[in-house]
């Protein structure tokens, strides 16, 4: 055998072992590769909320998947997605994910889009609007001021029964609302106000017309009763007492009108200060009537105490005044019918 024949097998038998070890590698890079896609933990049986963010791209997602432990390797998932041409499906949002899913899973998941990230709004009875504007800022879903000017200029999402220079204070039922916090201030604000719609007034609607009042003077009552009354048993007398004054055209004389008109908060008010006398549209104190918008936003108890008033003492005699006092260190409702009985009461339980 010639030397030059010799020196060729040896070159195929070079380039076989190459080839082989080639595959060899190959098949050992693949049971590698797969082995990172497998569930990070697959007797796991718990769950977790994993949150994309806005601007995330694939390889931050895949680093965060690896850093909260639902996956074995950031890169492997990341070049498994691109080879699914799923990098760029990825959308932000809320997934439930759990360590013993594998890559496929995984990916398909993230694909089929996350939910939205929500927020609990608590609109307590009676809070003012601007209450209102300040937790969603607070929470994140609208600017303060952005919020507070949907209030006071709603557009569409006013009302029917609505004045035409009338906001959204009074409608925006108290209750607990899940809301998007991508939601902004109109959708954000829409929730509570379809809330009133759907269960204040589309429920009450031919009482309010029985008792012989609009459903915004209705609302305006009701806001009254609201921020007077200490507890629900109180709000049907006070409710009364508003009723009979405005049948027998006596001035209300409601403090916490008074403070709205001001934009204090009830303890801030000070007669002495001559709050009392500044006039302006909600003070019922100068002004004749019901204030020129509801002071708040009233819950339901004090809704339909204004349907269902107690008008008079036990004698028929109506109630026409009451006060919050002190007796030996514990709080007093004390409704009156005539005035120099409830001065009595205020020199008692007030002075």
């Amino acid at each position: 055998m010639s030397a030059a024949r010799h020196r060729g097998r040896n070159v195929v038998r070079l380039l076989g072992g190459l080839a082989v070890g080639a595959v060899l590698v190959g098949a050992a890079a693949a049971i590698w590769f797969w082995a990172l896609l497998e569930p990070a933990d697959p007797t796991s049986a718990t769950q977790r909320v994993f949150e994309v963010q806005p601007g995330w791209g694939a390889a931050r997602v895949a680093a965060e998947l690896e850093a909260e432990g639902l996956i074995r390797d950031a890169r492997a998932f990341s070049i498994w997605l691109r080879l699914r041409d799923l990098d760029r499906d990825v959308g932000e949002g809320l997934y439930d994910l759990s360590p013993a899913m594998g890559a496929t899973e995984l990916a398909e998941r993230l694909a089929a889009g996350g939910r939205p990230r929500t927020v609990t709004l608590v609109i307590p009875e009676g809070w003012r609007a601007r209450d209102v504007a300040a937790r969603l800022s607070a929470l994140g879903v609208a600017e303060a001021d952005v919020a507070q000017a949907t209030i006071d200029d709603p557009g569409t999402l006013a009302p029917p029964w609505l004045p035409a220079d009338a906001g959204l204070e009074g409608y925006l039922f108290p209750d607990t609302y899940e809301l998007r916090l991508d939601a902004g201030a109109e959708a954000a604000l829409g929730t509570p106000v379809r809330a009133f719609e759907q269960r204040v007034a589309q429920v009450y609607a031919e009482q309010v017309d029985e008792a012989g009042l609009s459903l915004h003077e209705w609302t305006i009552l009701a806001s009254m009763v609201q921020a007077e009354a200490a507890g629900p048993d109180e709000m049907p007398i006070i409710a009364g007492v508003f009723l009979n004054r405005l049948d027998l055209e006596m001035l209300l004389q409601s403090d916490p009108t008074v403070a709205y008109g001001l934009d204090k908060r009830l303890p801030e008010l000070s007669a002495i200060d001559g709050d009392m006398r500044v006039d302006h549209p909600w003070n019922t104190y100068t002004r004749p009537g019901l204030p020129h918008g509801p002071i708040g936003n009233p819950g339901l108890e004090a809704l339909e105490a204004v349907l269902a008033p107690d008008r008079t003492r036990g004698d028929g005699r109506l109630w026409l005044y009451f006060l919050h006092g002190v007796d030996d260190g514990s709080p007093v409702f004390r409704p009156n019918v005539d005035l120099p009985s409830h001065e009595r009461d205020v020199d008692r339980f007030l002075r």
